[in-house]
């Protein structure tokens, strides 16, 4: 999330696009409340969703589309805008790519759909089909100096921008009309009002969650929202950026720390074991695909990310302990779903299963039900006893011929300790311990300390063990009780050799004297001397600076000042905000060139002539420490690198970054779907990832007529996740009972079901039941001159908890009919358009 959850006060116009933030995110949307609610220019809020949610009921304006069609409406966003002059120009020109010029060889087919460099080989052993690109065309002409040729006048064909509005100069209002079911006039409607924010001192923040990334082409959707973002002028300023609405309160801190598995923590990318077989070939490989951009820090990040795991034996001779490290394996998916499949295929026997309940979560999940009874064993720590661990008694299971041994373990909620939550703006807040956890419940950091204790003694007496020395080498500073605060101080870093807590990432090494657990938490809790405010000039906020530390002995996330600096949500006390408690990310592009607001009354960062009036921590070189005295840093030379952590300093209108689909948006159908793709060759984007590898990876095909109605999920206030918590409250059971389908009055009065009758859901994977809920909410869509039905579901029920009416003997978990298909570059699965049928049961 570019911005904080505060900052959306201060925007001018809302566009809410795969996100019900009402319902799912009601304290976030507060603060969208009093933006709409102010007396002087109160903001506007545009909702686009295939349901009239809670959300659109407070929007100004409100258009129901087709799930899975965001690209095809947000391309014809951008296209409006640049064929109606509504470009911030100085903006786009000095900080975006649009000025470079693309490599000659790159172009765009859209007979196939395709981009130049795609193959297509067939594997001689197992006769599987693979696709990939060459990405060598998507790149820029570079100069002798290494650095991309420009076209500041925009009139070469092969400069960004030139090639960026050819490609969507196909994506017109009568496509939106005819792939999303959007009318003309409303989507003209939408495209004035949100494109207007490209006015100097205006600003426009685009709001998304699970409805857009769970697709199979969901950072492609995302990827839409920033291009459209940076050529109003939308990012880096007050009110604007692109804010992604986390589904609870960590999960902006469990990707900080590496939950996914591509990355280590601070979004490190694994080593490969190929073509990373030593540290000196992983550092080389990261210069290389860095370039300018600040990861060029990266030997600092890693070594001392490595120093913090493997301590005294982190030394030069031994990589620094990357030698003992795990690598990805060339091929090899370890995704969510690919570990499911592999699971199903015999190759994985062993789960440890945390705080998940993917018996419910899970996509396709009488497959991943089918994965776990293949196991030897799994263990699961959680705090109800939940479906997954009971994944062998659930309805239609022989519990006599399941062979894998369970171990549930009794964990403590997040209320029986205390700890800290990156909440989905960055934010590290800290939390206190409401209550004792019960005498046989730990929390998962103990569970974690044993295991290892108990694994370092096995190992040790295991001399031919496999790993033995990444095990026995691996510094462990913590007993059998952890301290929440002894592992934020390992995150924030310390000097090795007399473990002085480090004051932020700026003094890392990459020499070995210098430990940290995530460099981008390095900051959050400093020693004195490099605690904010302590050793300022002016004694008065020196004192206060010291008070504060003895309040909080250095630990910034427990900080509570609400004050609002400059009055425009900054908030630079409450809390701590990653990285370098920077509230904006890219903070430099809230002035103009010569450093100068775009609208005084939103003042980030303003060059007064001889140095810089910062109201946030600057994501810029403001000052140069490397001269004598420090001095200020003039304007042209931040401008001509707004965005430091991309290669070349630019905000990407053609992205060099690792997307495996493309360097632009481009749409493509779900995997099911009623349609033929309207827009290109292609049905489905090329690198979807697509499992076949079970008997139970069923896909229906397109415009099958035995699922003939679009099906997309959700949540609502009343239940969190998979229901694991709110399941089993009979409180909130009460208020919302059971699993529901609303559907449009039409379908339902052509279903012959009426508002409250059991109805059966079905596609091709699975079957389950629901209580018809038949609303105006939802509407038939006229999608490509066809009447087009479209269902929604929650998917917090399963077969586990407190339920009342319906049938006992079948799971009420909407993950049984979701298909085993996720996105191209992070496989999150295709939970927002699929295909299923309806019948009164």
């Amino acid at each position: 999330m570019t911005n904080q959850v505060q900052d959306l006060k201060m925007s001018d116009c809302f566009m809410v696009c795969g996100s019900n933030a009402a319902e799912n995110h009601p304290i976030t949307f507060k603060w969208v409340e009093q933006a709409l609610n102010r007396d002087k220019n109160p903001a506007k809020l545009i909702v686009v969703d295939p349901r009239f949610t809670r959300t659109a009921s407070k929007a100004n304006i409100f258009a129901q589309t087709r799930p899975g069609t965001d690209i095809v409406f947000f391309g014809a966003l951008i296209n409006y805008a640049i064929k109606n002059d509504m470009v911030n120009w100085d903006y786009v020109k000095t900080y975006t790519n649009a000025t470079f010029l693309v490599n000659p060889g790159f172009s765009f087919d859209q007979k196939t759909g395709l981009y130049s460099g795609f193959k297509e080989t067939t594997d001689p052993k197992t006769g599987k089909k693979k696709k990939s690109y060459d990405t060598a065309t998507w790149s820029f002409q570079l100069g002798p100096d290494g650095k991309p040729l420009k076209d500041p006048t925009l009139t070469d064909p092969q400069c960004v921008w030139n090639q960026m509005v050819k490609h969507y100069e196909r994506y017109t209002p009568e496509k939106v009309e005819q792939v999303c079911g959007i009318p003309r006039a409303k989507f003209e409607e939408i495209a004035k009002t949100f494109c207007s924010t490209y006015e100097k001192g205006k600003s426009g923040v685009l709001m998304y969650a699970m409805g857009l990334t769970q697709h199979t082409y969901g950072t492609q959707n995302i990827r839409t929202f920033a291009v459209l973002q940076l050529i109003l002028g939308n990012v880096g300023i007050p009110g604007g950026g692109v804010d992604a609405l986390r589904g609870c309160a960590n999960v902006q801190g469990s990707t900080d720390m590496a939950l996914l598995c591509h990355i280590f923590p601070g979004y490190n990318p694994m080593p490969n074991s190929a073509k990373n077989p030593t540290l000196q070939s992983y550092i080389d490989a990261r210069l290389k695909a860095v370039g300018s951009a600040y990861w060029s820090n990266t030997p600092k990040f890693v070594v001392s990310f490595w120093k913090a795991m493997y301590g005294d034996a982190a030394t030069k001779e031994n990589e620094y302990g990357y030698k003992w490290f795990p690598r990805v394996k060339n091929g090899v998916n370890y995704t969510h779903i690919a570990l499911f499949e592999a699971m199903y295929q015999g190759t994985v026997k062993g789960l440890f299963v945390i705080g998940q309940n993917p018996s419910v979560g899970g996509p396709n999940a009488n497959m991943e039900c089918a994965a776990m009874e293949k196991l030897d064993w799994m263990v699961c720590s959680e705090i109800f006893d939940t479906e997954t661990p009971n994944f062998w008694d659930r309805p239609g299971a022989d519990p006599g011929k399941i062979k894998t041994e369970v171990f549930l373990l009794p964990a403590a909620s997040n209320t029986e300790y205390e700890g800290s939550f990156t909440n989905t703006g960055r934010v590290v807040q800290w939390f206190y311990e409401a209550h004792k956890p019960g005498e046989l419940v730990k929390q998962d950091m103990d569970m974690m300390s044993l295991l290892v204790a108990k694994l370092k003694e096995l190992y040790k007496a295991d001399t031919k063990a496999p790993s033995r020395d990444a095990v026995l080498n691996l510094y462990w500073p913590y007993g059998e009780k952890v301290k929440a605060e002894d592992v934020l101080a390992e995150l924030n870093g310390y000097t090795w050799a007399d473990k002085k807590r480090l004051k932020n990432f700026t003094v890392l090494k990459d020499d070995g004297s210098t430990a940290c657990g995530n460099w981008i938490f390095s900051g959050v809790y400093p020693d004195e001397s490099g605690y904010p405010g302590v050793t300022d000039a002016d004694p008065t906020k020196a004192t206060a600076a010291k008070a504060s530390f003895a309040k909080t002995k250095g630990n910034l996330a427990k900080r509570t000042n609400n004050e609002d600096k400059g009055g425009v949500a900054i908030y630079p006390g409450w809390g701590w905000c990653w990285p370098v408690n920077r509230r904006i990310l890219y903070n430099r592009c809230s002035a103009d060139p010569a450093g100068q607001p775009w609208n005084p009354e939103k003042k980030l960062v303003q060059w007064t002539g001889t140095k810089w009036d910062l109201v946030d921590v600057p994501d810029f070189k403001a000052t140069d420490s490397a001269l004598p005295g420090n001095p200020p840093v003039p304007p042209d030379v931040s401008a001509a690198n707004p965005f430091l952590m991309i290669n070349f300093g630019m905000g990407q209108l053609f992205c060099l970054t690792a997307l495996v689909d493309g360097p632009f948006p481009e749409h493509y159908e779900p995997i099911e779907t009623p349609f033929k793709n309207e827009m290109n060759g292609s049905q489905n984007d090329p690198m979807a990832k697509v499992f076949k590898e079970s008997d139970m990876d069923k896909l229906a095909e397109v415009g099958d007529p035995h699922y003939p109605i679009i099906a997309s999920t959700s949540r609502v206030t009343e239940h969190f996740q998979s229901g694991t918590m709110t399941r089993n409250m009979p409180w909130l059971v009460e208020m919302q009972p059971n699993m529901f389908v609303e559907m449009s009055k039409d379908l339902a009065r052509r279903k012959g079901i009426k508002n409250g009758d059991w109805v059966k859901v079905k596609s091709i994977r699975g079957e389950t039941q629901a209580v018809a809920m038949v609303t105006d909410r939802i509407q038939v869509l006229k999608v490509n001159g066809r009447d087009t039905d479209v269902v929604n579901m929650p998917y917090h029920f399963g077969y586990k908890g407190y339920c009342t009416g319906g049938p006992k003997d079948i799971s009420y978990a909407a993950n049984v009919l979701t298909p085993n298909v996720g996105d191209a570059n992070t496989t999150i699965p295709e939970s927002k358009a699929f295909l299923v049928d309806v019948e009164k049961a």
